[in-house]
């Protein structure tokens, strides 16, 4: 053969290599999506927009920036640790107890937060369905410990991605029929606008507003770095990839997977209002909260093609089911790693580990399922949630930020400003759930309904138009908590550590790739052994 040929791949070879790593990360990506849009997501960003407009949907852009932050500064870090529980990087960052007090305050957030997650289809379907409440908790919640305690990770994300299938599907049935019955999607557009519903560039500066453009851009980045960067659910998956950059790659992937379901449950909000512009189900009484009105079309609209309805409720069901399994056998990883084997030491053998490992994830299950009274006092499923993530997810990714990002940063300096945090955020949290202003809806209207002889659209416009914004505290949007609660929480960590002035020498490989000093990042093998360090 002729020396003058050049044989490279053509650009055929570079899709064709492109579209193999790409599928062998998918599943991954999917389980990434699922663990979080849960039927929290289906129900409560359906009623969000329904209720409130369209403007949440600009949460969606802080994933552009969020993303990256997650993949390139905090993922580099734990794959090279090779860690079972993240808050072990913490043990060797600062010390054991900075690492205890994280961990018990991640179980009890995700503890709370599986409890919202199983009510949440419980609450919707009981009220349309002849299910009750107790019987659809018991049975999403016992299925999902019970494939998760036998199953284990692997299991969870195959069945994440089948479960992730069924979510679109649901979404988009609702959306074809829903459009189908108004006329078009020029009527839903034009219905939205009627009704001040089509927002996306709210830029008022007041922090107080509820949703604005620069509360869910900015503050957004911040909790979508605490779910996708420092949380333990999502670490624990990423982790289970071959290489960190196929990891990178299943986490931005991700990405606009979980954008493109955000924007078809945000217009299935749409969807239904115009269904019900002129005969509003709340305002008839017909359903006591906005979260069920999902749920409450698909009876009222589908019930006469059989097979859909169930389609639609096994994919609300899907949701928790992907989120709890998630969250339940992340929390006995980290009960194994941080609890018992620190009692234990290494006197635990493979089959006891595994043995405490299913027992764990079983009692968290059956413990989230007991909980469940607890998320029936909170108020609509989606803040609910997103509050408890920016009240503890602000403080925890503080930590994590303080020891990859901030060399200077000692552990006493890194405890004291998880607790301020914590503190300013659970302040912030209950105050604005007991004394905060409670968010007006938009427009609503049973004007045109059968039975119904006047028209209550002037009531309800009077009601959103006396909302007022006071400067209180208690009334700074729920979307700033995260970055309120890290930005105290990182000031007030550096300020301790500059006083106590430590001289201890950070392990370079402890730090994000970028901060990291090459001249000084080899440590001696006793080191590199004990951090159970592996190349990347």
């Amino acid at each position: 053969m002729s020396n003058s040929v050049e044989n490279h791949l053509n650009v055929f070879d570079y899709l064709v290599f492109a579209l193999m790593l790409t599928i062998s990360v998918i599943p991954v990506s999917f389980s990434l999506m699922a663990s979080f849009l849960s039927a929290i997501t289906l129900l409560g960003v359906t009623a969000e927009n329904y209720m409130f407009g369209t403007q949440f949907v600009a949460i969606n852009l802080s994933y552009i920036l969020g993303a990256p932050i997650s993949a390139y500064i905090f993922l580099p870090v734990f794959y090279k640790l090779k860690v079972v529980s993240i808050f072990e990087y913490l043990e060797h960052r600062f010390d054991r107890r900075v690492r205890m007090v994280a961990s018990i305050v991640f179980t009890s957030q995700m503890i709370i937060y599986m409890s919202i997650v199983l009510y949440a289809p419980a609450l919707a379907l009981s009220a349309v369905t002849s299910l009750s409440k107790w019987t659809a908790i018991l049975s999403v919640g016992i299925v999902c410990t019970l494939y998760c305690t036998i199953g284990g990770i692997k299991a969870v994300i195959w069945t994440d991605l089948f479960q992730s299938f069924l979510m679109f599907t649901a979404m988009i049935i609702i959306i074809i029929k829903g459009t189908y019955d108004v006329g078009g999607v020029d009527v839903v557009w034009e219905r939205a606008r009627l009704t001040d519903r089509l927002q996306l560039f709210n830029l008022d500066p007041n922090p107080m507003t509820r949703h604005t453009f620069w509360s869910l851009t900015i503050g957004g980045i911040f909790i979508y770095v605490s779910i996708y960067g420092v949380n333990q659910t999502q670490v624990q998956r990423l982790l289970t990839v071959r290489s960190l950059q196929k990891s990178q790659m299943a986490l931005l992937i991700s990405w606009p997977i979980t954008t493109l379901l955000a924007l078809i449950t945000a217009f299935t909000g749409l969807v239904i209002f115009a269904n019900y512009w002129k005969c509003d189900p709340l305002m008839k009484k017909h359903i006591t909260k906005s979260d069920q009105l999902l749920p409450y079309f698909v009876m009222d609209s589908l019930s006469s093609y059989p097979g859909l309805p169930g389609v639609i409720i096994a994919g609300i069901f899907s949701g928790a089911l992907s989120s709890v399994s998630s969250f339940v056998n992340s929390l006995a990883a980290v009960s194994l790693e941080d609890y018992v084997k620190l009692y234990f030491g290494n006197r635990l053998s493979q089959k006891s580990e595994t043995i405490i490992t299913k027992c764990l994830a079983l009692f968290y299950g059956l413990l989230c399922v007991a909980l469940t009274v607890v998320a029936d006092q909170m108020p609509g499923l989606l803040q609910a949630s997103l509050t408890i993530f920016g009240v503890v997810g602000g403080p925890l990714l503080m930590l994590f930020t303080a020891g990859m990002c901030c060399p200077t940063c000692d552990s006493c300096g890194a405890l004291i400003g998880f607790i301020v945090s914590l503190a300013v955020g659970f302040w912030l949290g209950f105050g604005n759930l007991l004394f905060g202003t409670k968010p007006v809806p938009l427009i609503q209207s049973i004007e045109d309904c059968p039975e119904i002889g006047f028209n209550s659209t002037q009531t309800q416009q009077t009601a959103f138009n006396s909302e007022e914004n006071s400067f209180s505290i208690y009334n700074l949007s729920y979307m700033w908590f995260s970055a309120f609660t890290w930005t105290i929480g990182l000031t007030v960590a550096l300020i301790i550590s500059k006083l106590n002035k430590s001289t201890k020498e950070v392990n370079q490989q402890l730090l994000t790739p970028f901060l990291r000093n090459e001249s000084n990042s080899e440590q001696n093998d006793e080191t590199m052994n004990r951090l159970k360090l592996t190349e990347i």
